[in-house]
């Protein structure tokens, strides 16, 4: 891979290619990237979807919303930073087309904005509802009707593939989605692969996949555009963008610290494990009458939280550009974090918060919860689906029917179109919103 091609300005839905050096610097088209995300109505339902801890009346809980824009952040300085380095070694991106550090934190920072815009309501938990529906539930019922592949992306239904179509999907007079550049859709896709062969290899793009069967075309053309390595013969696999890497070290290192703080401002981790953990990362930074100066647990622990960022920024700039030229090549198989001199303090940060606050009590009734309401709005809107498409549509359906909002896909004649858009538009749903329609159709709360 070669980043004169990475670094493509031309917009999905292009037919033609943009110059870096023909840009109006101010309004360059990777900083139109990040303005069009955080103007859709898809990220702004972010603001009512559960990060980790559902929402409660205190100011400390993160939602999507917030965790979105915080790991954008990181992803801006991480992005600068290794583009700063990135034209340092490589001059001619710099002197002969026009390429600046800041848009390397550009195409990061829009990227990681969008990194969650797929993701369903109820927190970590809602994928696994939404496929559990179909491995466990009602859904298994189509898996004869369905290929492989197609079956595989509903069973492990993903919050990344959802957000691929999401930042691609045309629809009427918006041909190419959010229209983003090439570039930044390279940096969103953290697993360039589709549903099967499940986790092929031990290598980190493998982990999951990135795009349902009803987008592979859009897929291997932003693949190809970029010159992606392909990394199988007979299935759709390609390497990884570059920038990929950065934007998962952004949330990497935003959920391990912030979330990890959530849980000592709610009082579910004690004060002193902030000081006995975070210190062993910053411990070459902290200034321990800074730290006691501050009187209230809030800022002691925000204090903390931000050497701690800092330093795991720097950390993971420096592992970047140490194995920027087999990152280039393909060969780079792990998280960068993974790397790091601080990862047994990571991985201690997160055992805590594991125990402490993914398990606790709220998180779990949360969960639950949403795997009661996605199922049932699932097996509610299919069944009205498939049974208009069949024409034999009871009342009762219809009136269904008329809580779904417009979409061409549920009336296609393929079956796991219509399946699939169903399951997206409850994976958009805020988690207000599925609970507020779980309970009508349920006939609860009904004045």
């Amino acid at each position: 891979m070669n980043w004169e091609q990475l670094l493509s300005l031309k917009r999905f839905g292009d037919t033609n290619k943009r110059i870096r050096k023909e840009q109006d610097e101010t309004r360059l088209g990777f900083e139109v990237d990040y303005d069009r995300v955080i103007f859709s109505s898809e990220f702004r339902s972010l603001q009512d979807k559960t990060q980790v801890i559902p929402l409660s009346q205190t100011d400390f809980v993160h939602t999507r919303l917030t965790h979105s824009l915080e790991v954008s952040v990181v992803g801006r300085s991480l992005g600068r930073l290794v583009g700063q380095k990135v034209l340092e070694k490589y001059p001619h991106l710099e002197n002969v087309h026009g390429y600046q550090a800041n848009d390397f934190g550009a195409i990061v920072a829009a990227a990681a904005l969008a990194h969650d815009i797929g993701n369903p309501p109820f927190g970590h938990s809602g994928e696994k509802a939404v496929g559990e529906y179909f491995k466990t539930g009602e859904g298994q019922k189509f898996k004869a009707h369905l290929t492989a592949k197609e079956y595989q992306d509903l069973c492990d239904f993903e919050g990344n593939a959802n957000g691929f179509k999401i930042l691609t999907e045309n629809r009427a007079g918006r041909k190419g989605g959010l229209r983003l550049s090439y570039a930044t859709l390279g940096a969103f896709m953290k697993y360039p692969k589709e549903s099967l062969p499940k986790k092929p290899t031990k290598h980190i793009a493998d982990k999951k996949y990135g795009f349902f069967q009803s987008d592979k075309d859009a897929f291997v053309d932003v693949a190809n555009e970029l010159g992606l390595l392909k990394r199988s013969d007979s299935d759709i696999s390609f390497s990884r963008h570059p920038l990929a890497f950065l934007v998962e070290a952004a949330d990497d290192i935003c959920y391990t610290i912030i979330d990890f703080e959530d849980g000592i401002n709610l009082g579910l981790i004690q004060e002193e494990y902030a000081l006995e953990y975070l210190s062993k990362i910053i411990r070459d930074r902290i200034k321990p009458e800074n730290y006691y100066a501050l009187s209230t647990k809030a800022d002691r622990i925000g204090y903390l939280r931000a050497l701690a960022i800092g330093t795991l920024i720097n950390e993971a700039v420096d592992i970047f550009m140490e194995y920027e030229a087999s990152i280039l090549k393909g060969t780079f198989d792990t998280a960068l974090l993974d790397k790091s001199k601080y990862e047994a303090q990571i991985n201690d940060i997160i055992k805590i918060s594991i125990e402490k606050v993914y398990q606790s009590k709220d998180v779990i009734e949360k969960e639950i919860a949403g795997y009661r309401v996605l199922s049932e709005l699932l097996n509610v809107f299919i069944g009205a689906v498939n049974n208009s498409y069949n024409n034999n549509a009871s009342n009762y359906d219809k009136l269904i029917l008329h809580l779904l909002p417009e979409n061409n896909s549920i009336t296609n004649d393929s079956l796991y179109l219509r399946i699939l858009s169903v399951c997206r538009i409850v994976a958009n749903m805020s988690d207000s919103y599925a609970i507020l329609l779980f309970n009508k159709i349920k006939g609860i709360n009904i004045a």
